[in-house]
């Protein structure tokens, strides 16, 4: 893969990777965390309207792997998205927040034959997606030539990715299988979408084997009980014993942390409900961030709902003019 607009050579693509793009991040930086996955331009009413009687609306990138890098970059840590948009305005636009926000853009490309995938938030009534044979849906192996997972401490993936599409899936393998090699961690967000996926039994299936092949599992209870049949916290452990830390989030009850001292549970924070979508990347960059800083699990969990807070008494997934 080469720089600067020029074609790679294996896959047609281009590289977004400009001054103008990496905004604040310094170039000369390598990142302590690189997420991989799917991005795409969300629309949302400015205010807490629904997307039918909204006046104002806001355009920002929208995607669980970006939206954890934007708040790890918010929290001062060196974050790096990675994926692929379509050469488009709305592409070079979602590009350029990110950049704006702080997280390294080197790594995303160009897709000139596919667009930039939408979708729309409506509070209340949840999101539409317009995602079909987007750029995002044609990433591949390919995607990990030049990304510096041999330098990062943590590389992030979530269960979306392997739903958009055979190469897709494919990335996600590669992708686990260099993390395996490397010195870095993996961290998995199950991130079921049963819409991707053709069925729940093969969506249990694979995104069983993905868990438990990370080191840093996130997952929702309401996920669990819908793909496993999981009813308690404890279920979910028991179906996946082999990530070193497991976190699993209960909603407005609190999140639980399994790992070698055994399970620790931290009561949500309460707050005033604008919005939930977003909610749960914001908690695992939290998470992240305080694991990479070495914090006890009590404090992870503390870290991981003060970021969700952020983004539940807002209707962006990643809301404006926040510490």
């Amino acid at each position: 893969m080469r720089r600067e607009g020029v074609a790679y050579a294996a896959t047609g693509l281009r590289r977004i990777c400009t001054s103008a793009s990496i905004g604040p991040v310094t170039l000369a930086a390598q990142p302590d965390v690189v997420a991989i996955g799917e991005t795409m331009v969300l629309i949302a009413p400015a205010d807490a309207e629904s997307l039918e009687h909204a006046a104002d609306f806001r355009l920002d990138p929208g995607g669980a792997e970006a939206n954890v890098a934007s708040h790890l970059a918010a929290l001062g840590r060196r974050a790096a998205w990675a994926g692929i948009v379509g050469d488009d305005a709305l592409g070079r636009r979602l590009v350029r927040q990110l950049a704006e926000r702080g997280v390294d853009t080197r790594w995303v490309g160009v897709d000139p034959e596919a667009p930039t995938g939408v979708y729309f938030k409506d509070p209340g009534h949840g999101v539409q997606y317009f995602r079909a044979g987007s750029a995002a849906s044609r990433m591949s192996p390919a995607l990990l030539d030049e990304l510096p997972l041999g330098t990062a401490r943590l590389v992030h993936l979530s269960g979306i990715t392997p739903a958009l599409s055979a190469s897709c899936d494919a990335l996600v393998d590669a992708a686990f299988a260099r993390v395996a090699a490397g010195p870095a961690i993996a961290s998995f967000d199950v991130n079921h979408r049963p819409a991707l996926w053709p069925s729940t039994d093969a969506a249990a299936r694979r995104l069983r084997e993905l868990a438990a092949r990370a080191d840093v599992v996130f997952v929702g209870l309401d996920e669990a009980a819908g793909l496993w049949g999981s009813a308690t916290a404890d279920d979910v452990r028991a179906l996946l014993p082999e990530p070193a830390l497991l976190v699993v989030k209960d909603g407005a009850v609190g999140a639980t942390e399994f790992g070698a001292a055994g399970a620790v549970h931290v009561p949500a924070i309460e707050t005033e409900l604008v919005e939930a979508v977003g909610a749960g990347d914001a908690f695992a960059a939290g998470y992240l961030a305080a694991l990479l800083d070495g914090i006890p699990s009590a404090g992870r969990l503390r870290a991981g709902h003060e970021r969700a807070v952020v983004v539940l008494a807002d209707t962006a997934d990643f809301p404006r003019n926040r510490p």
